[in-house]
């Protein structure tokens, strides 16, 4: 095989290896897609607190660098968790 046969191998290989990064990109882009059309679903819910639970909650978010939102979403997460663990 000659250098110039090795090289049309190689553009080939090489061919072949872009087309399946730009497959896989596409493929990633498209999860991407659809897991920020689940994270859009959330569902929102009115939470009445008393002033002293929600001013525990708010030092905990403060503390560990969460909204208060976030906070709460992460302690009923963990509490699911928790149950389901059981």
């Amino acid at each position: 095989m000659d250098k110039e046969e090795q090289l049309n191998k190689k553009e080939l290989e090489l061919q072949k290896r872009l087309e399946n990064i730009s497959n896989m990109e596409k493929e990633i882009l498209t999860k991407e897609k659809k897991l920020k059309e689940k994270e859009k679903a959330k569902k929102q819910v009115l939470l009445r607190l008393s002033p002293s639970l929600w001013e525990e909650i708010a030092a905990w978010a403060e503390d560990d660098f969460r909204s208060i939102n976030g906070q709460i979403e992460y302690l009923l997460a963990e509490c699911v968790k928790k149950r389901k663990g059981k």
